[in-house]
């Protein structure tokens, strides 16, 4: 899993059928601190609906398929959580 904050969004006009309903995020990793970037932006199905400028919790590879109920399905990342608040103990 990584934390990833929500860039833009993609409008696709004709997507794979497994993925009509889903929106497609593009995503900015950031460090586990969630506050600073970190790589390059790529795009990610969005399994709960967050919206531009939210932090996320993403999963990719198989994990991304598992989290749409569909191990066919052509995801190679998924947002399946909203961040509220990211807690880390000094010194950790």
């Amino acid at each position: 899993m990584l934390i990833a904050q929500i860039i833009g969004t993609v409008v696709a006009t004709r997507k794979h059928e497994q993925l009509v309903g889903y929106k497609i995020q593009v995503v900015q990793p950031l460090e586990s601190r969630g506050e600073k970037s970190q790589g390059d932006p790529f795009v990610a199905v969005d399994a709960v609906g967050a919206g531009v400028g939210e932090k996320v919790i993403i999963v990719r590879g198989s994990s991304a398929r598992h989290a749409v109920d569909n191990d066919q399905c052509p995801v190679d990342a998924t947002i399946i959580g909203i961040i509220d608040q990211v807690d880390i103990e000094p010194g950790l």
